[in-house]
C-alpha cells in the first residue's frame, strides 16, 4: 500500500527546505478520527497533553530536560515518565508516577550511583529511551489493558557499563533491562552483552563492532547496540495457540544501530528474532531491509491487528558488516533516505499493511531518528513523524485524518521541533478536564495559500 501524504509537512527550520508552514492542528475530520487527547515530552517543555484541535490542555514541567522517552498518561489523569538527566549520557535519573495535583506516588532511581558532570555522585536508574508498567504491555490504550499503578511492577530499559573484550577492547555501555516491584527491588534482569551469539551477527558485523570509531570519547564506552525500544509482548493470539516464544511477560526490543528486533524470554535467552540482515529467509525478504526502526511492539489485544507486531522503520543508515565505499569499516553500510511504518505478522512474517511514500517522492516521508506508531480503536494508526516535529492520524488505506505540527522549538541557531514519540488516549482517561468541543480544521489549497507582503 502506498499512499501520498498531504502537502502540510513539516521542515527543520535549519535545512535546504520549506522555513514557512502552519504549526498546530493542521487537518482534522472528527468522523473518521479516533479523538482524544495526545501525549508527548520535549526536553526543553516537559510534557504535552493537547486536543484534537490542537490546544494545549495541561503541562508537565517536572518532566522537562529528562532523557529517557516517553511520557504516558494512566487512567484518572494519572502521569509517569522519566526525570533527571545525566549529560553527555543519554539516560534520565529516574521514572516517576504523578497524580493530577503533581504528587509524587512511586518513584524508583536506585539502580546504580553514578558520577555527574560535576564530579558528585548520585543513585540513578540510568534509564533510557523506554519503560513500561505491568499491564500495559505497549504503553498505550486498549480496551482490554488492565493498568496497574500501584503494587506492580515497571520494566525499566537501562545503561550499565562494562567489559568484554570479545564485543569491543573499549567499555562498553551495554544495554541493561531490569524490572522493579512496587517499593523498588530488582525482580529481574537482563543484559544484552551476554546474549550476544544469539542475535545473528556474521564474523563481519562483528568486526565491524569492534572498530575503535565505536567508542565514544564523551562517554569513554561504546553504545554498541543502542536499544530504543522495550515493551512487553502483551497477551496474544500466538501464545493463546500454545507458542511459548510470545509469553505475555517476555520482552521485545529493539536495536536501532544493528537492524534488529528481538524477544527476549524470562530465562534471558532470546527466543525470536527479526534482523540483522533481512535477506537470511524468505518471510524477511519480502518484509524488505529495516533500517534504524523505532517503537518496535505487538499491537495489544482488544485493538485491529492484534498480535501483529507494529514498528515505525525510519531508513537513514545503520547496521553492522554491510562494506560500502561510504562504510568501509562496514558501520551504517545499509542506507535508506524514506521511512515507513510496517505491520507484520510475527509468526508468518507476512507483511500485514505499510504506511510509505513510492518512488522518487519518499523522500516526503521520512524521520532518520525518533518517531513511533500507534494503533488506534477504529483500525487508524497514529504516526510521530518525530524529527519534524509532525504527528498525524491515517486511515487504513493511508488517508489523513489529523496532523498536528509541534510549535514547541528549542533555542538556539539549530531549533529543533523534534518529537520522539506520542501517545492518544481516550477523553475519560482524564476526568479532570472537560471534555473539548471539537471543530473540523480544513487545510486551505496550498496551491493558491500566499503569504500577504507588508
Amino acid at each position: 500500500m502506498t499512499t501520498i501524504v498531504g502537502a502540510l509537512v513539516a521542515a527543520r527550520v535549519i535545512q535546504a527546505g520549506p522555513t514557512v508552514y502552519p504549526t498546530g492542528t493542521t487537518i482534522y475530520d472528527p468522523a473518521r478520527a479516533w479523538s482524544g487527547y495526545t501525549v508527548f515530552v520535549l526536553p526543553q517543555t516537559g510534557a504535552v497533553l493537547i486536543d484534537m484541535n490542537g490546544k494545549t490542555v495541561r503541562e508537565w514541567k517536572q518532566f522537562e530536560g529528562a532523557s529517557g522517552g516517553p511520557t504516558r498518561i494512566l487512567p484518572g489523569g494519572r502521569v509517569i515518565g522519566a526525570i533527571g538527566s545525566r549529560p553527555p549520557n543519554q539516560e534520565s535519573l529516574g521514572v516517576a508516577q504523578y497524580d493530577w495535583d503533581d504528587t509524587v506516588v512511586w518513584q524508583f532511581d536506585r539502580a546504580e550511583e553514578v558520577k555527574m558532570r560535576d564530579g558528585q555522585t548520585r543513585w540513578s536508574a540510568r534509564q533510557h529511551h523506554d519503560w513500561q508498567r505491568e499491564g500495559f504491555p505497549a504503553g498505550y490504550y486498549s480496551p482490554e489493558a488492565e493498568t496497574i499503578d500501584n503494587g506492580g511492577r515497571t520494566l525499566i530499559l537501562g545503561h550499565r557499563n562494562l567489559s568484554d573484550t570479545s564485543i569491543h577492547e573499549q567499555q562498553l555501555e551495554d544495554d541493561y533491562l531490569y524490572e522493579v516491584d512496587w517499593n523498588g527491588k530488582v525482580v529481574w534482569e537482563w543484559l544484552a552483552s551476554k546474549h550476544v551469539d544469539e542475535m545473528g551477527f556474521n564474523a563481519a558485523a562483528r568486526d565491524a563492532i569492534r572498530t575503535p570509531s565505536q567508542f565514544n570519547k564523551a562517554r569513554a564506552s561504546v553504545d554498541w547496540l543502542h536499544i530504543n525500544a522495550a515493551t512487553y509482548v502483551g497477551p496474544n493470539r500466538m501464545f493463546d495457540a500454545g507458542d511459548q516464544r510470545f509469553r505475555p511477560d517476555n520482552v521485545l526490543i529493539s536495536s536501532r544501530q544493528a537492524n534488529i528486533m528481538m524477544i527476549v524470554g524470562r530465562d534471558g535467552h532470546i527466543v525470536w528474532r527479526l534482523g540483522p540482515d533481512y535477506r537470511d529467509s524468505e518471510g524477511s525478504r519480502g518484509i524488505g531491509q529495516i533500517i534504524g526502526q523505532h517503537h518496535a511492539h505487538i499491537i495489544p489485544k482488544g485493538l485491529p491487528g492484534a498480535g501483529n507486531l507494529l514498528v515505525f522503520d525510519n531508513g537513514g543508515a545503520a547496521g553492522y558488516g554491510f562494506t560500502t565505499p561510504s562504510a568501509a569499516n562496514g558501520i551504517n553500510g545499509v542506507a535508506r533516505y524514506s521511512s515507513r511504518v510496517l505491520e507484520i505478522d510475527p509468526v508468518t512474517l507476512k507483511k500485514v499493511w505499510e504506511y510509505s511514500i513510492g518512488g522518487t517522492e519518499s523522500y516526503r516521508f521520512f524521520s532518520h531518528y525518533i518517531s513511533s506508531a500507534q494503533r488506534l480503536m477504529n483500525g487508524n494508526t497514529l504516526i510521530t513523524e518525530g524529527a519534524d516535529g509532525r504527528m498525524f492520524e491515517v486511515t487504513t488505506t493511508g488517508e489523513i485524518v489529523w496532523e498536528y505540527v509541534s510549535p514547541y522549538f528549542t533555542d538556539g541557531p539549530n531549533s529543533t521541533n523534534r518529537v520522539y514519540r506520542a501517545y492518544r488516549l481516550p477523553y475519560a482517561w482524564v476526568p479532570q478536564l472537560p471534555r473539548p468541543t471539537e471543530r473540523a480544521v480544513v487545510p486551505p489549497n496550498v496551491r493558491e495559500f500566499r503569504i500577504t507582503p507588508q
